[in-house]
């Protein structure tokens, strides 16, 4: 990617200049319906996803599971995510960003349907698989579709409120599992993950294309396999390499810690199964404030600063969290690990979208983002074995390393991005 000239460079300034009015005035109605489309669907996601997080203990017990099953289960739907965003990543670039958003949300709501009538670990690994494929997809469409919609100088802060969406949808999941778990079991639980599929009647009615795929779509048409491989030409092998390799890092941390929450609450610090889910509702507050703070902090002064400094700051706070046995240093430090250790996710879609010009848009955030989480795979089942072997401070130790390797490959491997013009 090219530096900026020096005009974009003076329009970059005076963008990013604060103005008279508040930032949100000059935002249009198309600009407002992407990202509300994109929020949504990554909150409905987000449900979605986390019902199984919260249904572990459940079924671990139910069907007589060690943790390191439970969390190879986790691993290989984890593994299955990455290549549904990898393909929608290409089914965004060929069909349109509308069309690979709809389809993401129907796929991940029939499955979690399908989840609550499994019968035997197989079926449920089957199901949670599948849905993962358009789970993945959904964040990669969605994020394709606010990046080319909204304008370079708020890009941070549309990107951080649609990342938000992930506190919403885990909050909700958290609500669900506290007061239907208990009463109705896990497989109920499923079955209300099937309500999203309604979501897509909204999108096909208010959605519109971003312009600027359109034009290029009319104008440089791309088989699937040339989309992939201009990612490895030249011009663009760097950035794929390296934002594969930050989001492999970034994503073993987040997912080894993450994933083990609920069960750490539950088993280690004794709370029961109504409310283990309840005190990772702070925690997700905290979450949604650290997404949306994130994207203005960023769109102020620079995407690798904000992303490194989020990044050691979670890392120190893994290990605090891994030390406490209250509730009232649940209640502390909770939020603030919310805040600090899923903030740094709103970078991904800001940062991948300005590295990748529009014809590989879609290929590229779709494979760095999502072979990023296919090597991280593994987080879950790791930290699930070392907490039965050495303990959650260990294992969760080993998280907080991570962090801190994952910030400095930010900074040395990454360039600063903001305000880039799409091109």
């Amino acid at each position: 990617m090219d530096p900026m000239s020096n005009d974009q460079a003076d329009k970059l300034s005076k963008a990013v200049e604060p103005g008279r009015r508040p930032w949100w005035q000059g935002v249009t109605r198309r600009q407002w319906d992407a990202l509300v489309a994109g929020q949504i669907g990554y909150a409905l996601d987000a449900f979605d996803v986390m019902l199984y997080a919260f249904a572990i203990p459940t079924i671990m017990k139910e069907w007589h599971l060690s943790r390191g099953t439970a969390g190879f289960m986790v691993s290989v739907t984890l593994f299955f995510s990455s290549i549904g965003g990898v393909a929608f990543g290409v089914v965004a670039d060929r069909f349109g960003r509308k069309r690979a958003l709809m389809a993401t949300v129907l796929l991940f709501s029939a499955c979690s349907g399908w989840s609550g009538l499994a019968q035997n670990l197989t079926q449920l690994a089957l199901a949670r698989a599948v849905l993962e494929l358009g789970m993945g997809g959904e964040w990669t469409a969605g994020a394709l579709l606010i990046a080319e919609t909204w304008p370079d100088h708020h890009r941070g802060k549309a990107i951080g409120l649609m990342q938000s969406g992930w506190a919403i949808g885990y909050i909700g999941a958290a609500i669900a599992a506290a007061t239907v778990l208990p009463a109705y079991g896990w497989r109920v639980l499923f079955f209300l993950g099937i309500a999203p599929a309604l979501f897509t009647l909204w999108l096909r009615a208010r959605l519109e294309e971003p312009e600027i795929w359109v034009t290029h779509r009319r104008a440089q048409p791309m088989s699937v396999r040339e989309n992939i491989i201009q990612l490895f030409r030249r011009d663009l092998r760097r950035f794929t390499l390296s934002a594969t390799l930050v989001s492999a890092l970034v994503m073993f941390a987040y997912w080894g810690v993450f994933t083990w929450i609920p069960d750490y609450l539950a088993n280690f610090v004794g709370l029961s199964m109504v409310k283990a889910p309840i005190y990772t509702i702070p925690m997700m507050a905290g979450a949604f404030f650290g997404y949306v703070t994130f994207g203005f902090v960023s769109d102020r002064i620079g995407r690798r600063s904000t992303f490194a400094a989020y990044l050691l700051i979670a890392g120190v706070l893994v290990f605090v969290f891994a030390s406490v046995r209250t509730s009232t240093g649940l209640l502390v430090v909770g939020p603030l690990l919310g805040f600090f250790g899923s903030g740094y996710f709103s970078a991904f879609g800001a940062i991948l979208s300005e590295l990748f010009p529009t014809r590989a848009r879609g290929a590229g955030v779709g494979f760095s983002y999502n072979t990023g989480r296919m090597l991280s795979a593994a987080a879950p089942t790791v930290v699930g074995f070392a907490s039965v072997q050495y303990g959650f401070l260990v294992a969760f130790t080993l998280i907080a390393a991570t962090f801190a390797t994952a910030a400095a490959a930010g900074v040395f491997l990454l360039p600063e991005t903001r305000g880039r013009h799409l091109i």
